[in-house]
């Protein structure tokens, strides 16, 4: 199942989105807590793939998000970066939870102070609730479908540039790095070329946060999952920027492309992005 945003029409009226919200802060804050405590600490490292990396932290996190959710809202589905509850969805209305537990697991492993617990919610083809939480910042990003964007309370928005020339630009690369490194390197010498500056910071909700409160103007990624971006989706579609994928068409949280913009620079970035595709081959 594919989820867009904006919605299907079942609008910002959710009637247990205060509760949805409560347990969502809780869950993310104990995580966070988690965090704090042992950033530092030598890790327990496991290898899911060459650059792929998990930790038990990973796994304990995602027990204790996992746990409020499951205590709350038994009857919804919970997608996470390391496993999956709850009977597959098939009613329109069906919630569904998008966890990664911890998104920038290479930066925690190597001590790295820019990790982030990321947790959204869907309804059907609609997503409604996004909470991104910075345990070492101590900053929550929070939006809600058609009551705008938040950190730490306070009320953000996208950035006002509108030349890429003088535009900060993230981004990030997929875990096939390695075997195609160049096809990924030539986005990043196109964009360099026109942008004023490029980021990567390794996690991928905290640049799509970043975009949404102006602390850079646009961000794109390869191969990103639906926990790495449904909470961060919609925190920049309501704090007033644009996402999609690299040819401009609405973000599928199960595609390949991811491209966020503050809006007033989408069209330059998707006009340089989209050469690219079409003069380079494309990966599986």
């Amino acid at each position: 199942m594919h989820i867009l945003i904006p919605g299907d029409g079942y609008g910002s009226r959710h009637a247990n989105m205060d509760s949805f919200e409560a347990v969502a802060r809780q869950a993310v804050a104990e995580a966070g807590d988690r965090l704090r405590a042992v950033w530092r600490d030598p890790k327990v490292v496991h290898h899911k793939g060459p650059v792929d990396l998990v930790t038990e932290t990973d796994r304990e996190l995602e027990a204790i998000v996992v746990g409020h959710l499951r205590r709350a809202f038994p009857e919804h589905r919970i997608v996470a970066e390391e496993g999956s509850t709850g009977a597959a969805a098939a009613a329109s209305e069906d919630y569904i939870w998008y966890l990664d537990p911890l998104d920038g697991t290479t930066n925690f492993v190597h001590s790295f102070p820019h990790f982030a617990v990321s947790l959204g919610l869907a309804r059907g083809r609609e997503l409604v609730f996004g909470i991104v939480h910075d345990p070492i910042r101590d900053e929550t990003f929070v939006a809600s479908l058609g009551n705008g964007a938040t950190l730490n309370g306070q009320p953000i928005h996208v950035s006002t540039v509108g030349d890429l020339g003088q535009a900060l630009i993230g981004t990030g690369f997929p875990y096939d790095r390695r075997t195609h490194a160049d096809y990924y390197l030539g986005f990043v010498d196109d964009m360099m070329r026109r942008a004023q500056g490029i980021r990567r910071g390794g996690s991928a909700a905290l640049d799509l946060c970043y975009v949404a409160c102006g602390r850079l103007d646009g961000v794109w990624e390869f191969k990103l999952s639906p926990w790495d971006i449904a909470a961060g989706a919609l925190i920049i579609h309501e704090a007033g920027g644009t996402i999609s994928d690299f040819r401009g068409a609405p973000l599928d949280l199960h595609g390949k492309q991811t491209a966020a913009s503050n809006g007033a620079i989408h069209a330059a970035m998707v006009q340089v992005l989209t050469t690219r595709l079409d003069g380079a081959p494309q990966t599986n």
